[in-house]
């Protein structure tokens, strides 16, 4: 293929991409073209995906049976779905929502969301919580007790995992760590000051956590752990898989490591003939509506694999 080719087959690839929703067209812009576009931005939650989530908010505040039921249709992962739409962090909606659950469901240990018989809270959903709350610029005296949360269930071995503090855990998990990163990084991007310091500690020890394992693959014997993680999806929920990890790296800035080249190969192996990455796996569970079907091109992974290989080099 030669360059002309190439140049013609990415401007075609970005038209497709420019086709799709106004919050797909907004990152677009900003993440691929670099051209900030505030009135795309604006316009998220008045129109497309953005409306429609919000469209299903009821008038005491939540969505779905209130905070985490049922799946996908809770205020938790309708906010988390919102906040990756880039809808304006400053949307009074979705912040009186997350002030309410503030209120409501703060639980002695200082989590959203006490579970089980012993009533404790959850690291990996408080890792999405602080990833949202923290994007939506809630207040900083709101997310201490979060931050101490999860700064107290940080593993020896670098990452988190949510049966830390219900049945126990030895080892960290993949699906929890990656959701506290995303929560940490939002968390300083944002400016938020209180225990900065430990929470970078924490976030590079996890990092390392993933990159030991290759992203995707066993400390110990180097096999896949599970093959589920080779699948791109979209939405991820709580669910780990390499895009996402390779997503998270990206927009951390964080610079190339040999360890994510497995992970960056598989990802390369992927694409579609016609230059699109495909949606593979949906996670079972009531949604609102799907924005994309399993199977087919998807512009959320192409834009996000796009992003990944922008960042580290390999774009072509």
């Amino acid at each position: 293929m030669n360059e002309s080719t190439n140049v013609i087959n990415d401007r075609q690839l970005i038209a497709w991409l420019l086709e799709g929703d106004v919050s797909l067209q907004y990152q677009v812009h900003r993440d691929l073209l670099g051209a900030e576009k505030p009135e795309l931005r604006e316009r998220i939650a008045a129109e497309g995906w953005g409306a429609r989530f919000l469209s299903y908010r009821k008038e005491e505040g939540h969505w779905g049976q209130r905070f985490y039921q049922p799946k996908w249709i809770s205020t938790h992962y309708t906010v988390l779905d919102l906040k990756n739409l880039a809808i304006s962090p400053k949307n009074e909606e979705i912040r009186q929502s997350i002030s309410l659950v503030i209120q409501t469901l703060k639980s002695p240990d200082g989590g959203i969301l006490p579970i089980g018989a012993e009533k404790k809270s959850d690291v990996c959903v408080n890792g999405m919580f602080l990833n949202y709350a923290a994007y939506f610029l809630m207040e900083e005296n709101e997310l201490t007790s979060i931050v101490d949360f999860l700064l107290s269930e940080h593993m020896k071995d670098g990452g988190f995992n949510c049966n830390s503090n219900t049945i126990g855990a030895t080892h960290s998990s993949l699906h929890s760590t990656i959701s506290v990163l995303e929560g940490i990084l939002e968390y300083a991007k944002n400016g938020y000051r209180y225990r900065l310091e430990a929470l970078r500690e924490a976030e590079e020890a996890s990092r390392e956590f993933l990159l030991q394992h290759r992203l995707f693959r066993s400390d110990r014997t180097g096999d896949i752990i599970d093959k589920r993680m080779l699948m791109l999806s979209y939405p991820s929920r709580w669910k780990y898989d390499i895009l996402r990890a390779l997503d998270y790296f990206q927009f951390a800035r964080v610079n190339y490591d040999p360890r994510m080249q497995d992970a960056l190969d598989v990802l390369k192996d992927k694409r579609r003939k016609d230059g699109k990455w495909p949606v593979q796996a949906k996670h079972p569970g009531q949604t609102h509506f799907d924005m994309e079907k399993t199977g087919g091109p998807s512009r959320w992974n192409t834009l996000r694999a796009l992003k990944v290989l922008k960042h580290f080099g390999e774009a072509k």
